[in-house]
């Protein structure tokens, strides 16, 4: 467990409030104390017996609960996430919000459990779609809403928010823009196996279908070079495609894109989701620049990755900005949220939404960050920018 603080703000407009904060990247921050409240020992449980708070007694201050992986095969990117959370902590100051961080790593269900005990009224996280649906009864029954940094659109609902940049919300962007350009039949690329595939699959043809164009040929692949060969291959056989989807990572796009360009279709304009985003390497692939794929904007994350490097002496997962983002969020509505009472989750479905190093961003009655989404080009500029709030 770790913890940090921030304070009261005054009440800015929808937009500004987060301006504030993202300000404040360029200012010296103040330390923050981490790790557990001296002389406090960690909560534990034997049998049946309820956990104890870790915590001291605290009636000034709102707790909301960080849970993301510190340990286990998720830690580099959990602790990315928990540093930038703590870095949106020092950039708003103050102290009415204390924010503990629980690792998940180590069991979603007792992370929860102690974050419950230790009388926080949020959670921000989990990271993992599979440790939200451990924990979101648990939530529930104590009226704790959840903010998950996953991307399954899936768990949303009954408590469950969810803040992961969604592949349904960047192919609708990205095939939009393809269509705009004359683009009327579409091909797709996608990893088996998956959740992440097999809702691109399900979300490709539903979008595409209801711009007036269609999915003409559509070959799943294991995450291996012969199966993705085989894949593209097969995609050969259809009657030719304007543009092909690789609903995968960068480094899958890197192994396809020369496969496709030796095939049937070597024309086709290629397009990527919002994964493309965390790999620098598709710019010096040949075969890869010049294609497009959706994503949010990086301006502000650059400006928050050079602060962090100078902070912790390393580059953050593109995640990190999740974690900055929800307590900007939880900054935010603090402000008129009563210390002790449940959270105000009506709050979290502003229409106008809310901003932050990832841009525009609202959850409304889906309970899924709708986000405004910019279209890159590999190897070059912005070719369409995202919008900057909503209507």
């Amino acid at each position: 467990m770790a913890e940090a603080w921030a304070g009261p703000q005054q009440r800015p407009g929808i937009f500004r409030w987060a301006a504030l904060g993202l300000m404040a990247l360029l200012a010296a921050c103040q330390a923050v104390p981490h790790g557990r409240a001296p002389g406090a020992a960690r909560p534990t449980t034997t049998g049946s017996t309820p956990l104890t708070s870790a915590l001291p007694e605290d009636q000034a201050r709102h707790r909301i609960a960080l849970l993301v992986p510190i340990t286990g095969p998720n830690a580099v990117i959990g602790q990315s996430i928990a540093n930038a959370a703590n870095l949106a902590i020092i950039d708003t100051g103050g102290k009415r919000l204390r924010m503990t961080t629980y690792d998940t790593g180590t069991g979603a269900i007792g992370a929860a459990q102690r974050a419950i005990a230790d009388g926080n009224r949020l959670f921000l996280g989990p990271l993992l779609a599979a440790d939200v649906r451990q924990i979101a009864p648990i939530a529930g029954k104590a009226g704790i809403p959840i903010i998950s940094f996953s991307n399954d659109d899936e768990i949303a609902g009954n408590g469950v928010y969810v803040m992961g940049f969604s592949p349904e919300q960047s192919i609708r962007r990205v095939v939009g823009y393809a269509r705009s350009k004359g683009i009327t039949r579409f091909a797709g690329l996608m990893p088996s196996g998956t959740n992440y595939g097999r809702n691109a699959s399900i979300n490709l043809i539903k979008v595409t279908e209801a711009s007036g164009a269609q999915v003409v040929a559509m070959q799943t692949y294991a995450r291996d070079q012969k199966s993705l060969a085989g894949a593209v291959s097969a995609l050969g056989k259809a009657q030719g495609y304007d543009a092909v989807l690789i609903a995968d990572s960068g480094r899958s796009a890197l192994t396809a894109a020369p496969l496709i360009r030796k095939g049937s279709s070597p024309q086709a304009h290629i397009l990527g989701t919002e994964l493309w985003n965390a790999d620098a390497a598709l710019g010096a692939s040949p075969s890869v620049r010049g294609a497009w794929y959706a994503s949010v904007a990086d301006g502000l994350f650059n400006q928050l990755a050079a602060k962090y490097r100078a902070r912790y002496g390393k580059a953050p997962s593109r995640l990190a900005s999740l974690g900055y983002d929800a307590v900007l969020l939880a900054v935010r509505i603090g402000a008129e949220w009563e210390v002790g009472t449940a959270f105000p989750t009506a709050k979290l479905e502003d229409k106008g939404g809310f901003s932050g190093i990832d841009g525009a961003f609202r959850f409304g009655g889906s309970h899924v960050a709708e986000r405004a989404l910019e279209v890159q080009e590999v190897g070059g500029a912005i070719v369409s920018a995202a919008p900057k709030g909503f209507d």
